[in-house]
């Protein structure tokens, strides 16, 4: 009886554990949210230093995976469909495939490891040190000093490294058809193009591309967020700020996956 009570009371904590570190993770968007227009005025270099943070340091990286994800979808896809005689079929897959999933689920990935990881080690460590409690003595606000520029950075470059990513991803797939599966480079680039417009969407973008640009600017404050949140808990020196990295890296992963999911079904059902 005592071993189910200690195992019930253990579940039980990490329960309470789970849905607090989930209360105070929306609270921080909220509160992120909420010092945008009051703020953005006076805050704009720091926004300006997370726009590069968050927009040049990972975009070297976003265009290599982009380019060999394009280049490995076409030599695998276009083999299969080889088999039956459709080869030029494959710019069609390609240009949806990456534009409307692949996309931005590949840049979160790559956003959630470089940008996600530094912001919860800096803010992990500037919690263990007592520097917000510093910040909170001098009467500044912890969510317009500090959240709220990384929240905006990457909810605005999120967008435009999916989107860079996606271009190089398609060019890549025409390098492989053009020298591998025999498919001219410019025949692949205008059946990306008519397979993008065949689904008009808003503002006459492609409506493929735009919802792969809605999901990433979602993925980023996701990132945004949730990396935060878990810097700002951080406790236990530096053992703390590494369980801090390590629960938002996870956290991040799991989200992007669900989250994703479920814009999928509301713009495709």
């Amino acid at each position: 009886m005592d071993t189910l009570i200690a195992v019930l009371r253990k579940r039980g904590e990490a329960v309470r554990l789970l849905v607090t570190g989930a209360g105070y993770t929306v609270s921080v968007l909220l509160h992120s949210v909420g010092r945008v227009l009051p703020d953005l005025v006076h805050r704009r270099r720091f926004v300006r230093d997370q726009l590069v943070v968050c927009g040049v340091s990972p975009l070297p990286v976003v265009a290599v995976v982009g380019l060999f994800t394009g280049m490995i979808l076409s030599l695998q896809v276009g083999v299969e469909l080889g088999k039956y005689g459709q080869s030029e079929r494959v710019s069609d897959i390609i240009g949806i495939v990456l534009f409307r999933e692949m996309g931005p689920f590949m840049s979160a990935m790559i956003l959630t490891a470089s940008v996600g990881s530094a912001m919860a080690a800096e803010l992990g460590t500037m919690a263990v040190s007592e520097e917000i409690d510093a910040l909170e003595c001098l009467s500044i606000d912890v969510y317009s000093f500090l959240t709220m520029p990384r929240l905006l950075g990457l909810m605005i470059m999120a967008p435009i490294l999916t989107f860079v990513g996606n271009v190089v991803g398609v060019i890549g797939g025409g390098i492989v058809c053009s020298t591998q599966l025999d498919i001219p480079f410019s025949v692949y680039m205008r059946n990306v193009r008519l397979s993008l417009e065949a689904s008009p969407g808003f503002f006459g973008l492609p409506d493929d591309i735009y919802t792969g640009l809605v999901k990433a600017v979602v993925f980023g404050a996701l990132i945004a967020t949730i990396s935060c949140a878990a810097g700002l808990r951080a406790h236990g020196g530096a053992l703390g700020v590494g369980r801090a990295v390590r629960s938002s890296v996870v956290s991040c992963f799991l989200m992007i996956m669900i989250i994703g999911y479920y814009l999928s079904w509301v713009f495709y059902r």
